[in-house]
């Protein structure tokens, strides 16, 4: 016989059907379990849990001689099958007395019998019972309710203590994983020793898994819809962008505010070209989404491949837009550097904030190209602040069009045959020779060589592109595309 208490009873009286009525609730033992009427209280043995059949309760006076009776017979608790009122006479008695009385009006006397007896045992049809009932409880609980809701059920019906730990690195496979999809959120922890416990707490954790995710999708799923807009208006043609005025409007996207974008890129510090984990992109998101919530800015996050855009939508005008659009993008990038680990490092760059739908895309090309420069000069890991006018701005708007880049690209396509380091060679030579007025001697001391090194390099370059230098709608096309080909360049 195991050892089962009062207070194990009362901790399991929603799946037994008891409610505790008067007397103590606490650590006495429930040695055995009978069924018999109130005439024959003076044969229970001690410690016995009796059962008191009845479709009505006893008078008051009855109830009086029961509870001495069964004091005396060091009875450890009465059941009666029937709702039951007791008076202050009666709760008296049973707490002098240390009966504790239960009501079970929903039970009949010979299942109550036998669902206790298989307690006290302790069996394995036992556990599956209870397991089986704390399931039944915890789904009915998830139909509506949330994962908290889930877990207080549960344990009510198990009458268990399991809690959830918040742990974002258990495995999403692990049997007591509670997860969004496939991020962890924590996991369940309760008693060990309890089999009922043991058999019930993965499907409790599913389905408290479930829950989340749906609470998670009803939250987000108007911010994701946008997040995927501003993926589309970001890679597309310049011609097109007044073509998602509408569209953003129906989604609640306000193009025409102000815009500030962040760009977090993951890089290898062992192999540069690998992929970032795939079990880091969800939980990044999630992590950002609900940051970006308790804030009264407007925040979008959307992922082009492995990077992350983070952007803040405020009024125009809005000061520190940008030290906001940081303090967030900062925190994102700590935590996804925690969960990638030391191998990866996720580097930063921040756009200026810029109106209307050129100008998210504006911000969002500043923060892309700072975040490659920074990676390209060796700066993993650290934040790139992007504060650009003139000549550097009118160069972002054309890279930020892949119509602008691929036409552009085409003219210097030749060079490429050369190679990756020649090729960069070749172009950085001719934006010199161009941007000096066709000088060797002024491009020679800015490449910090002889004119004559120069002119070799030139004559190459020539040959390629078979091009008319002297032409100067060409001279301008060249150098432009010279330009825009080395503000995106990203060489490792």
């Amino acid at each position: 016989m195991a050892q089962v208490t009062i207070a194990d009873l009362a901790a399991q009286a929603e799946r037994l059907g008891l409610v505790l009525s008067a007397g103590p609730a606490g650590e006495q033992v429930v040695a055995r379990v009978e069924v018999a009427t109130l005439e024959r209280l003076d044969s229970a043995p001690a410690g016995a849990l009796v059962i008191v059949p009845g479709d009505a309760p006893p008078p008051p006076y009855r109830l009086d001689v029961a509870l001495r009776q069964a004091s005396a017979r060091q009875v450890t608790a009465l059941v009666f099958t029937t709702g039951l009122t007791l008076p202050t006479t009666a709760r008296i008695l049973a707490e002098r007395g240390g009966v504790t009385v239960f009501a079970a009006p929903t039970v009949r006397p010979a299942e109550l019998a036998m669902t206790v007896d298989r307690l006290l045992s302790a069996g394995a049809s036992e556990a599956i019972m209870r397991a089986g009932h704390g399931i039944a409880k915890a789904s009915e609980a998830a139909a509506e309710g949330l994962p908290e809701d889930i877990l207080a059920a549960a344990n009510r019906a198990l009458g268990s203590d399991l809690v959830l730990v918040h742990d974002p690195h258990v495995l999403w496979s692990a049997t007591d994983a509670v997860c969004v999809g496939e991020v962890p959120i924590g996991r369940l922890a309760g008693s060990e020793l309890d089999p009922a416990v043991a058999v019930a707490r993965p499907v409790i954790a599913s389905l408290m898994s479930r829950a989340a995710q749906r609470r998670i999708s009803d939250r987000f799923a108007p911010t994701q819809s946008r997040a995927d807009l501003i993926v589309e208006l970001i890679l597309a043609e310049s011609s097109r962008v007044e073509g998602f005025v509408a569209r953003a409007a129906r989604l609640g996207l306000p193009l025409q505010l102000s815009h500030a974008a962040g760009w977090l890129r993951p890089t290898s510090l062992i192999t540069p070209e690998a992929r970032a984990p795939r079990s880091v992109q969800p939980a990044v998101e999630l992590f950002a989404l609900q940051l970006a919530e308790e804030r009264p800015e407007m925040w979008h996050v959307a992922f082009v491949q492995d990077d992350l855009i983070l952007v803040c939508t405020e009024e125009h005008g809005a000061g520190d837009h940008q030290r906001r659009l940081r303090e967030v993008a900062e925190r994102v990038q700590a935590h996804a550097q925690n969960l990638a680990g030391p191998e990866w490092a996720y580097t930063l760059g921040l756009g200026t904030p810029q109106l209307g739908a050129g100008g998210l895309r504006s911000s969002a090309a500043e923060a892309r190209i700072a975040a490659e420069s920074a990676v390209a000069a060796g700066r993993l890991g650290s934040v790139e602040l992007t504060d650009v006018t003139g000549l550097r701005r009118v160069l972002l708007d054309v890279y930020a069009s892949p119509t602008s880049r691929s036409l552009l690209a085409d003219i210097l396509r030749p060079l490429d045959a050369l190679g990756p380091e020649r090729a960069h060679t070749s172009v950085v030579t001719l934006l010199s020779y161009l941007s000096h007025g066709k000088s060797l001697a002024h491009a020679g001391r800015e490449l910090n060589l002889h004119p004559n090194a120069v002119g070799y390099r030139l004559k190459r370059v020539r040959e390629e592109l078979k091009l008319d230098l002297d032409d100067p709608d060409t001279r301008f096309a060249l150098e432009l595309a010279c330009r825009v080909r080395l503000l995106g360049a990203v060489r490792r």
